[in-house]
């Protein structure tokens, strides 16, 4: 339980830093950039339990979550221009 809140928590903090990270006109509310950055979080802790680099169930990464979050924000925007 405690793992899932700390996630949620680390991908609201790294949706508003990947947002600022990521160059580009971002037209979105803080809302939507906080569920990317919780969704990006949740990705990174996904991907890195399967490759081998967390156990299931640990703390994501912060720099995984961010980066998770960037990934994410281009794939959003990237289907937004379309």
């Amino acid at each position: 339980m405690m793992s899932i809140l700390g996630t949620l928590f680390i991908g609201l903090i790294a949706g508003f830093i990947a947002r600022a990270i990521k160059p580009g006109n971002d037209s979105m509310g803080w809302i939507m950039t906080a569920l990317l950055g919780v969704a990006g979080a949740f990705v990174a802790g996904y991907l890195g339990a399967a490759l081998g680099f967390y156990r299931q169930g640990d703390p994501v990464g912060f720099i995984a979550s961010v980066i998770g979050a960037i990934i994410l924000l281009v794939i959003y925007g990237f289907f937004k221009k379309r």
